[in-house]
């Protein structure tokens, strides 16, 4: 048997060391690369109406201006009239959810000693309610500490949001320059395979957010109306609120919106809860049968095994923040592995499967006449 020798070159090592060292770079630096993937989320977001406002003939750097000024004169706008409110009665809902959770921990407990009076202790060892309390405090910690691990607190989310929407400005207004400076740096003919990339992978995820954020913002609007009809009219602008930032994130949001407002319900009665709990109800299958599909599902195209796991995986590394933007990416990347490798693998095998067919018989070829001599007559 030959000896077999294996050699690695000197630019494989340095290969090696070079991704090495982008890799640590990267991780040294990952409260900026977390910056950056915000800001092109953002800027993916924001590039449809400054391209509306450029073919009205206004310059692109004033469309730039005009439209980052109107959104922030829009939420400003919105903060001032019913941040007040919002905050006031957060800050009630706050010191009152303790209280909540202790009656909801003596109506469980009252209902399971019911229904097992022979053993009433049964009940407290199956519903250990501090080792219940512990883990969800303690998994709502673990999510919390890793977004502020990325912003270091929320004195740095503001700043880290601030500086991302600055340099969604900055992309937005030079994007053709910056998209032929990073494309440049792949071979021919990939830069220009990636360059006509750049604007359907954008429109993709834009339209993810676009969609995300007025869903949010109908449910938002349709629970603090429902709650206030249905008496919780005391807590109603702040959990409608909350549940309207939750339902920026897929799947998990809509549960997590509504675990506040059947808190407060459960405090005012069982009838109270149940209709909290069928509206929350109607509302998630509104939002799934109804909104998603028009508004959100038509434009992502991505499995929504895939959205869940991009979900998970970015509330599992990035916390929050990850929730909300590891999808959008997921759906951009989605538009690099449609374009550039499924549709050419499936051109490539419908020309093998054509190459490999016999071909068709020629219809110049004369067809020899088999008919009978005695039926010319």
């Amino acid at each position: 048997m030959p000896e077999q020798r294996i050699t690695i070159s000197l630019s494989n090592i340095l290969l090696i060391l070079a991704i090495t060292l982008v890799m640590v770079l990267l991780w040294q630096l990952r409260s900026l690369v977390v910056i950056l993937m915000v800001a092109v989320v953002m800027a993916a977001t924001i590039a449809p109406a400054i391209d509306r406002a450029e073919r009205l003939q206004m310059p692109r750097w004033l469309a730039v201006i005009t439209v980052y000024l109107t959104l922030i004169a829009i939420v400003t706008g919105a903060g001032l009239v019913i941040g007040p409110t919002v905050v006031e009665q957060s800050q009630r809902l706050a010191v009152n959810t303790p209280i909540y959770l202790e009656n909801l921990r003596i109506q469980v407990e009252n209902f399971l000693v019911n229904l097992n009076a022979a053993r009433p202790d049964l009940a407290r060892r199956l519903l250990n309610t501090q080792s219940l309390t512990n883990w969800v405090i303690g998994s709502s910690q673990q999510v919390l500490l890793r977004s502020y691990g990325i912003t270091r607190g929320i004195i740095g989310g503001v700043f880290s949001f601030i500086l991302a929407l600055l340099i969604s400005g900055y992309m937005v207004a030079g994007s053709q320059e910056l998209v032929k400076s990073l494309v440049q740096l792949f071979p021919s003919p990939w830069d220009e395979r990636l360059a006509a990339q750049v604007a359907p992978a954008s429109q993709r995820m834009g339209s993810y957010i676009q969609g995300r954020v007025l869903v949010s913002a109908i449910l938002g609007v349709v629970i603090t109306l429902g709650l206030r009809i249905l008496g919780l009219s005391e807590f109603a602008l702040a959990l409608g609120v909350i549940a309207g930032f939750t339902n920026l994130i897929p799947f998990l949001g809509p549960v997590l919106g509504a675990v506040p407002a059947l808190i407060v319900a459960i405090s005012q009665g069982g009838l109270t809860f149940l209709w909290v709990l069928l509206l929350f109800v109607i509302i998630q299958n509104l939002e799934t049968y109804v909104l998603d599909p028009l508004l959100v599902g038509s434009s992502v195209k991505v499995y929504p095994l895939y959205q869940l796991l991009a979900v998970l995986g970015g509330t599992q590394v990035l916390g929050i923040v990850g929730a909300v933007i590891v999808p959008p990416w997921v759906a951009g990347a989605a538009v690099l592995v449609e374009n550039l490798y499924l549709k050419p693998k499936l051109a490539a095998e419908q020309q093998a499967q054509l190459a490999a067919a016999p071909p068709p018989p020629d219809s110049s070829t004369p067809v020899p006449n088999h008919s009978s001599p005695l039926s010319n007559g």
